[in-house]
């Protein structure tokens, strides 16, 4: 018994398990399986690479990157995994800062690219503090490249390329599930998800973009273990929520999130949208959208997507406050802090960009108005272009009239001589049915003072005195 007990405690760390799962020597998969072409690589996280390995350390390009390569997608970003720590990492590159709290890392900057370069974590240890659910609150404990592998969330962001050989270091037959479409969590799916819950989002995200199914052990959990989604910090699930949305495959994500319950901790009203009279349809055209730019590399804004996706709960309370009797631009502010306060709560959507989508929305009613100054001052609003495009949205959706919506992005993209005849004519035209007036109100007077009387033409244009 004693004897079984000391070969227990002082058998080879190799020879057991991390994170329960069973250790075997990694696959050295060459470019002739793994397929990457290494022209699409970022030269400055090759250089990273070659800086860390001349000064004795491993080194490799690591997760989403390796994994779109061999998907055959272009990588939005390049990250770095070595043995190096963050302070011997630092002094290697003239623009490197070290960051983070939860996991310490280094920036490296290389103009616009910023190459994220991360030490080797070590397997789950009393030294990594967590809260309450087991999530992982702090954890700068580095280990091996083996122990790294084996912390990283799914078995197709747990590849290693070393962009000097062109081999990838397969611990979790990672390249395999890829080539199987098949998402697949590494260790036991319950135990990673309380330590992370964004993992459930994440493997959600993986499945819609690279079109992949989620395998029976790591989705069973998902449904009972949601409501762990509720303890993440707003801005992690605002970042998370924006790379669903921008990942080139967004309403199959949100399927993806509301079937298995998981879109409740990150846009509570998305079950109201849907079920909304036209709220689906209009949804669906703004990810569609969405989607075709991603697709063509076009860049996205978050401010557009956003107001496009919680325009449907403003149109509807702006209704209900305007059948309440407020004026209309009072009714719509009503209902657009109602919705932002329902929505900011949870989803900590950035100032800037909160910003951003009261502008769109607050430009929607003036579009009525397309004569004179009024329209010139909307073509002066930093945020003219994407409201035109909201209204363009609104038509495609049957909400407003199509050929107010094209007279606006056709003034748009004209040049001002061409803007100016468009408003001259439109201004000899009489205005469509419900189409508001331009004609400027008379200021009423004051009851408590005494109306002038006209001036004479002897007068030289004074008022008679006061008696």
């Amino acid at each position: 018994m004693i004897r079984k007990l000391i070969s227990k405690l002082f058998s080879p760390r190799a020879a057991r398990p991390i994170l329960g799962v069973k250790r075997h020597a990694p696959l050295r998969v060459p470019q002739s399986q793994h397929g990457i072409d290494r022209r699409l690589v970022s030269r400055h996280a090759i250089k990273v690479c070659d800086t860390l390995h001349e000064a004795g350390f491993e080194a490799y390009i690591v997760g989403g990157a390796v994994r779109d390569l061999i998907a055959g997608a272009q990588p939005k970003d390049f990250d770095i995994a070595t043995n190096a720590t963050p302070e011997q990492i630092q002094p290697l590159f003239r623009r490197a800062r070290i960051i983070g709290r939860r996991f310490r890392l280094v920036h490296v900057v290389f103009g616009q690219e910023i190459i994220e370069t991360s030490t080797f974590r070590a397997a789950s240890s009393v030294e990594q503090t967590t809260d309450e659910h087991g999530r992982i609150l702090r954890d700068n404990v580095f280990g091996t490249l083996e122990e790294d592998a084996a912390r990283r969330d799914f078995t197709l962001n747990a590849l290693y390329y070393d962009p000097a050989t062109e081999i990838v270091i397969d611990y979790h037959n990672g390249v395999a599930d890829l080539k199987n479409r098949t998402v697949s969590i590494i260790g036991d799916a319950a135990k990673r998800y309380r330590e992370d819950p964004v993992r459930m989002l994440r493997g959600m995200r993986f499945a819609a973009k690279l079109e992949c199914t989620i395998a029976p052990a790591t989705l069973a959990p998902i449904r009972e273990m949601a409501g762990l989604i509720e303890n993440v910090p707003a801005s992690r699930l605002f970042d998370e929520m924006l790379k669903m949305l921008t990942c080139g495959h967004a309403m199959n994500c949100l399927r993806q999130l509301q079937k298995q319950g998981l879109h409740k901790g990150m846009l509570p009203l998305l079950d109201v949208v849907l079920d909304q009279p036209g709220g689906e349809r209009f949804v669906e055209l703004a990810l569609e959208r969405t989607d075709q730019r991603v697709r063509a590399g076009k860049s996205v804004s978050p401010s557009f997507l956003f107001a496009a996706l919680l325009w449907q709960q403003v149109h509807v309370r702006w209704m209900q406050f305007r059948e309440q009797g407020e004026v209309p631009m009072q009714a719509l502010g009503l209902a657009v802090d109602s919705v932002l306060d329902d929505q900011t709560e949870k989803l900590a959507i950035q100032r800037r960009f909160v910003s951003d989508m009261r502008e769109i929305w607050f430009m929607q009613p003036r579009f009525e108005r397309r004569l004179g100054k009024t329209a010139w001052r909307m073509i002066e609003q930093p945020r003219f272009r994407a409201a035109c495009d909201f209204l363009h949205l609104r038509a495609a959706a049957g909400e407003v009239d199509s050929d107010l919506a094209q007279w606006w992005m056709d003034l748009a993209d004209a040049d001002d001589s061409t803007r100016a005849a468009m408003l001259d004519d439109a201004a000899r035209q009489p205005r469509p049915a419900g189409e508001a007036s331009t004609k400027p109100r008379r200021k009423r007077r004051s009851n408590n003072k005494p109306r002038a009387e006209s001036a004479g033409p002897d007068s030289g244009g004074a008022a008679p005195a006061a008696e």
